[in-house]
């Protein structure tokens, strides 16, 4: 199997000859965006052989708020972004460059923010922190759902384009706040639900191969429930800070294709995981136990989340290695 046919297989349950391997990290500085971002992402790729490819939207994590936000009524000034605005523009023409070099070896997904992310990024860049985010909600929740809304429809479209006319095999969706202190349940289910779903159903009708990444962000755990019916293809959840393993996980979240198993935590001084420090003889043993405690039948290794950007890349090897000895 090539590359291509060996990552759809395993989206779709089907069988493969080995089981597929991706892993990602952030570029920064002169690497987080324009042509330096591009060519650093085909550099990474190239080099460490990895079956697909999952391209970071650094440089546009915050969703552009060019409206004075003073109170929670305040959200409702948003209006969505068109098609021609820079932060969909950019970010779909460095897929469309990506794709247009490496797409016909590899499938190409991009990374697409949950309305609730993109919010507290373009918030905590104005200046509002993440306790006044959740205050304003408190105080008047049709304000933030407008809100949602509106960077739902803006990020659909973004989703769409980068499917249409980048040419990405689909998108990796990320969702977050669903950690047990931030909301009850119903509140979630009322408040940020409808805008998670408006994106990801609407980068259904154009590509059914999308991944949803529950984000265990800081060590903190989710409602994994939650999400588990949310229509995605495969599922990426942090196996280490959720404690649940890629063998369980097929359970919850119903059979279908699980993305992990490796954990991928650093803050900046520690890292965390044996694909950081183990050794070759034991990064391979842990990536073959993977496989074949789950076995290979949908199933794609990878990380909790991004890994350290500094990472020897040597180490990403000896996972694929591994994993193509099976």
């Amino acid at each position: 199997m090539d590359k291509r046919t060996r990552v759809l297989a395993a989206m779709n349950g089907s069988e493969v000859d080995h089981v597929p391997v991706g892993f990602w990290f952030h570029f920064g500085g002169a690497e987080a965006k324009g042509e330096a971002c591009i060519n650093a992402h085909l550099k990474y790729y190239r080099e460490t052989d990895l079956d697909f490819v999952k391209i970071m939207c650094d440089g546009y994590f915050p969703y552009p708020i060019t409206e004075k936000i003073e109170s929670a009524r305040d959200w409702k000034k948003l209006k969505p972004l068109d098609a021609d605005h820079p932060f969909i523009r950019e970010q779909v023409e460095r897929a469309k460059r990506i794709v247009e070099e490496i797409g016909s070896s590899r499938c190409v997904f991009y990374n697409v923010f949950a309305p609730f992310s993109s919010l507290r990024f373009g918030a905590s860049e104005i200046g509002i922190e993440d306790a006044a985010v959740m205050e304003h909600i408190r105080e008047d929740k049709n304000a933030l759902m407008h809100a949602l809304d509106v960077i739902g429809q803006t990020n659909a479209v973004l989703a769409e384009q980068l499917i249409t006319e980048a040419g990405c095999d689909g998108i990796y969706y990320c969702v977050q706040g669903g950690e047990f202190d931030r909301f009850s349940e119903e509140e979630y289910a009322s408040i940020i639900r409808p805008s998670d779903l408006y994106v990801l159903e609407h980068a259904n009708r154009f590509s059914d191969n999308n991944i949803i990444h529950m984000c265990g962000w800081a060590g903190n755990r989710n409602r994994l429930d939650m999400w588990k019916d949310y229509p995605a293809k495969v599922m990426n959840w942090a196996v280490y800070v959720e404690g649940l393993s890629l063998d369980e996980g097929r359970f919850l979240f119903g059979g279908r294709t699980c993305l992990g198993g490796f954990e991928t935590h650093w803050d900046g001084k520690v890292q965390e995981g044996i694909i950081y420090n183990g050794s070759k003889e034991e990064l391979q043993g842990y990536t073959k136990n993977l496989i074949l405690n789950h076995g290979k039948r949908g199933l794609m290794l990878g990380g909790d989340c991004t890994i350290d950007a500094n990472i020897d890349w040597e180490r990403i090897r000896w996972v694929v290695e591994a994993a193509r000895s099976l």
